[in-house]
């Protein structure tokens, strides 16, 4: 039985352009990505606001301890550039923070996460051409990091498509979905911004290809948006089944929410809390136009920018 039935949820931002991500300010203001602008605000009528100028294909999102919202653009799904961005919703200052790593050029930055240090870590999904090469279980993903002093470096190497990314309360792990390796890695987070080894956190969370007919979308495994709840539990978004699971912290998995039909949770992508008790739920969409909210069983864990 899932946690939270598909009924619960209701349909905000109606008439958003592709809202992967959703990221709760302190204030309880709401903000989603949106292919048409820098970053929309979702208001407490369901209603939205686009804001600043696209510059990219804003995915994820987050936001800093000042307030401003970190985009990372997926620019292979539009055959642009990928850059890590940063919007200021108050002066409405648009800025890249970083367009290439160690003379890599960044393509499909993918989700964004700032530490208590400052360190700003990001995934960039893939090198690959285009949107069918970039799931074929290549290898050429990859984690890097932009610290406060400017520096950035790859952390991570040889990943399967790493998508959603969440640090542990302690921030002593990084979580990081592989999207073509339908699993979550876990890596301990070194001093200095620096990454150890990574290893699978939890069991492969489903099949990676389909077969013909009926139901053939049942139990894919794809991987993408992760978020932590109050309770260590980490959610996982599995867009190609329409459904989002958690690992607990013995290991175990159970369902969140799940929609066969795909009519309310189509493609969920990332899983965002907010509200002043954490436990309003917001979930994004690759496919969808547009937001979903519910009540939560449980509270997500803080981020940075809401302690």
């Amino acid at each position: 039985m899932a946690w939270i039935a598909v009924t619960e949820f209701q349909k905000i931002a109606q008439g958003i352009d592709r809202p992967e991500d959703v990221v709760v300010g302190p204030d309880g203001r709401v903000f989603a990505s949106d292919h048409q602008c820098a970053v929309a605000e979702i208001h407490a009528d369901g209603s939205f606001t686009r804001m600043g100028p696209a510059g990219g294909a804003p995915n994820g999102i987050n936001m800093d301890s000042q307030g401003r919202v970190l985009i990372a653009n997926f620019g292979i799904y539009d055959r642009q550039e990928g850059p890590l961005q940063r919007f200021d919703p108050a002066t409405g200052l648009h800025e890249n923070l970083l367009t290439e790593v160690e003379g890599r050029r960044l393509t499909s930055s993918n989700y964004p996460v700032i530490d208590s240090a400052g360190n700003i870590w990001c995934a960039n999904s893939t090198h690959a051409e285009t949107w069918p090469q970039a799931l074929d279980g290549r290898t050429d993903g990859f984690i890097f990091v932009l610290r406060p002093d400017g520096s950035a470096q790859v952390v991570a190497h040889g990943l399967k498509f790493p998508n959603g990314m969440a640090l542990s309360a302690d921030e002593k792990t990084l979580y990081c979905a592989q999207t073509s390796g339908a699993d979550v890695m876990a890596f301990p987070v070194l001093p200095g911004g620096r990454l150890g080894a990574g290893h699978r956190y939890g069991p492969q969370l489903g099949r990676l290809s389909a077969p013909e007919g009926p139901g053939a979308q049942a139990d894919l495994g794809y991987t993408d948006g992760v978020g932590l709840d109050a309770n260590g539990a980490l959610w996982v978004c599995l867009p190609a089944d329409n459904k989002v699971v958690a690992i607990l912290a013995d290991g175990r998995v159970e369902t969140v929410a799940h929609d066969p039909s795909g009519s309310v949770i189509n493609h969920p992508t990332n899983v965002t809390w907010g509200g002043p008790d954490l436990k309003d739920l917001y979930i994004g969409s690759i496919r969808a136009d547009y937001v979903l909210k519910a009540r939560s069983p449980v509270a997500g864990q803080a981020m940075l920018h809401q302690r």
